[in-house]
């Protein structure tokens, strides 16, 4: 599976199967997904406390960074799963309202 040839669909059946084969849909509620998202969130900030802003990682560091990231996606699609949600139609609404909201000629190369 490769970013260029794999679906959002995919990645959700593949999450999916995963938990079946387990049965642990039971356990995928919002709030266990939101709560699991958070956690892994920290530990992709981890990787980076206490390291300069320009800090070039190690591939020990990267294969870290690939798995926290994989986790954090992971839940986000058990969630959408577990909700209902069409994430790539959630994705497109928010950067629609993004974009109204940062118009690209106000807030171009501001925070």
């Amino acid at each position: 599976m490769e970013d260029e040839v794999t679906t959002v669909k995919e990645l959700r059946g593949l999450i999916a199967s995963f938990v079946e084969e387990r049965q642990w849909k039971r356990f995928h509620t919002p709030k266990n997904l939101a709560l699991s998202i958070a956690i892994e969130a920290a530990e992709l900030m981890e990787i980076f406390q206490w390291s300069d802003e320009h800090m070039k990682l190690q591939e020990e560091q990267l294969q870290h960074l690939r798995e926290e990231l994989a986790d954090v996606v992971i839940y986000c699609l058990a969630a959408a799963n577990a909700s209902g949600i069409d994430l790539s139609k959630a994705v497109q609404a928010k950067v629609e309202k993004n974009i109204n909201k940062y118009p690209a000629d106000r807030f171009q190369g501001t925070i």
